[in-house]
């Protein structure tokens, strides 16, 4: 890769965040406040997604139950991409699609809130998980890429990176869930 090549990803890569939280800064704060108030009630955040939207998932739940910047009590978060146990016997038993929605099937209360990161917005386990989700009265959130996908029609709301390229997606989700992160911790530590 060149230095030009590296100028141009990095060029890519800020326009798509300005372009994203310019359009849903107001929207991110209004999300912080709806998922402060569910764990207040007793509620918690259950975030999945596959490949690099699992990781994403695993470090948002880290970052909450652990701690991002401010020490304080922890919120509950669950990453359903982590035990795979649960993970490998759902998928042999009930096929690979059924993997979150199990487990939302077994953790949901309707205080909790439901994050599905999807970048394509048509990932079947996280659509599965999320039709769940809303039934049961979850608040239910997308992370998308572009157009959003099935994903956007199935969740209260949805945050929809600006683009069609993943790396460019997934950077936003990571940038977003950072900011998550010190807007819950402003509220709940």
């Amino acid at each position: 890769m060149s230095k030009q090549r590296i100028d141009t990803v990095v060029a890519e890569s800020l326009a798509v965040k300005k372009r994203f939280f310019d359009e849903q800064a107001e929207n991110l704060v209004a999300l912080a406040n709806l998922i402060a108030e569910r764990v207040r009630k007793g509620g918690k955040v259950l975030v999945f997604g596959n490949g690099g939207s699992a990781a994403d998932a695993q470090h948002f739940a880290g970052e909450l139950v652990g701690r991002f910047t401010k020490e304080g009590p922890p919120i509950p978060a669950l990453a359903l991409t982590t035990d795979t146990s649960i993970m490998t016997a759902v998928g042999n038993d009930y096929g690979y699609e059924h993997v979150f929605k199990r487990q939302v099937e077994a953790h949901a209360r309707p205080d909790d809130v439901a994050v599905g990161i999807s970048t394509s917005g048509n990932s079947p386990n996280v659509l599965a998980a999320m039709r769940v989700a809303a039934s049961r009265g979850l608040l239910t959130v997308g992370m998308t890429g572009q157009d959003g996908g099935k994903l956007a029609g199935l969740v209260d709301h949805n945050f929809a990176a600006p683009s069609k390229d993943t790396p460019r997606i997934q950077e936003v989700h990571h940038l977003m869930n950072h900011i998550l992160c010190e807007l819950l911790e402003a509220r709940l530590r």
